[in-house]
């Protein structure tokens, strides 16, 4: 075997040793006495609960147990019970996860006793006794998130908009089938108050993201200051939930793993 040869097989095996290192370290095993080991994922308006794919193939690569919600997004009562329906079904406590209008809804449902902890990604958070849509007052959207609403109420993103206003970051592909595929959302379900909220009682952390064309930024930063979360910020658009995978189930890493030290 050649000198060359030899030196080549050794970058390519320190190479693949670097990346195997890598991999590892991003799907880091979580410890066996860990007491939080379920996560329920909540999607927003427009989308459903397939587009937690990357982040649920991150958690139970990590030892996860993870449960995604399918919200109807007919009325915010309908997103709780099916917030719930899954909470039910956990078998032990759990982090759950907020995506847009999810977080309005896990603020609502997380007053569950199997949620230690709340994790809010581009997400809502009212306050009991206050709307979703009051959040909005004193704020902006930006031009390109377009909303457009049917006669019997319900909401789209403008077809025209909705790559740069939604998934400016993902492909040309997977924008148009997300567009394609929206799930619409009852505007009525705006205007509802909550009952709850559960930040008020439960540890919170929030994912912003700064290129988020669905909020004004300072909306962001200000929920989220409000209910004292930590925060991650990370360049992405409003589907962060499915651009940004690892950093989202990082930060849910983070609260499970500090929800486990404090239900000890």
């Amino acid at each position: 075997m050649t000198s060359m040869t030899t030196n080549l097989l050794a970058a390519t095996a320190a190479v693949a040793g670097v990346a195997a290192a890598t991999a590892t370290h991003s799907a880091e095993r979580i410890p066996h006495n860990q007491t939080v080991r379920n996560v329920v994922l909540v999607h927003g308006a427009f989308a459903d609960g397939s587009g937690w794919r990357g982040v649920y193939d991150e958690l139970t690569a990590r030892g996860y147990r993870v449960s995604i919600v399918q919200n109807p997004l007919t009325s915010l009562a309908d997103d709780v019970a099916a917030t719930k329906r899954i909470l039910d079904r956990q078998d032990g406590p759990a982090v759950l996860v907020g995506h847009s209008w999810g977080g309005t809804v896990i603020t609502e449902a997380g007053t569950h006793s199997n949620v230690t902890s709340l994790v809010y990604v581009s997400a809502l958070s009212p306050d009991a006794g206050e709307t979703t849509a009051k959040q909005y007052e004193g704020y902006q959207t930006p031009p390109e998130f377009v909303i457009e609403t049917t006669a019997d109420g319900f909401g789209f993103v403008s077809p025209d908009k909705f790559k740069i206003g939604f998934a400016n970051d993902t492909t040309d592909a997977d924008a148009a089938f997300m567009r394609d595929s929206q799930v619409p959302i009852n505007m009525s379900a705006f205007a509802t108050k909550l009952e709850h909220a559960a930040w008020r009682s439960k540890p919170s952390w929030a994912v912003i993201a700064t290129d988020d064309k669905a909020f004004d930024q300072r909306m962001l930063q200000a929920m989220a200051k409000r209910i004292g979360a930590t925060i991650t910020e990370v360049a992405a658009s409003h589907a962060v939930f499915m651009t940004q995978p690892k950093v989202v189930a990082d930060v849910i890493d983070e609260a499970a793993r500090k929800g486990s030290v404090e239900t000890r």
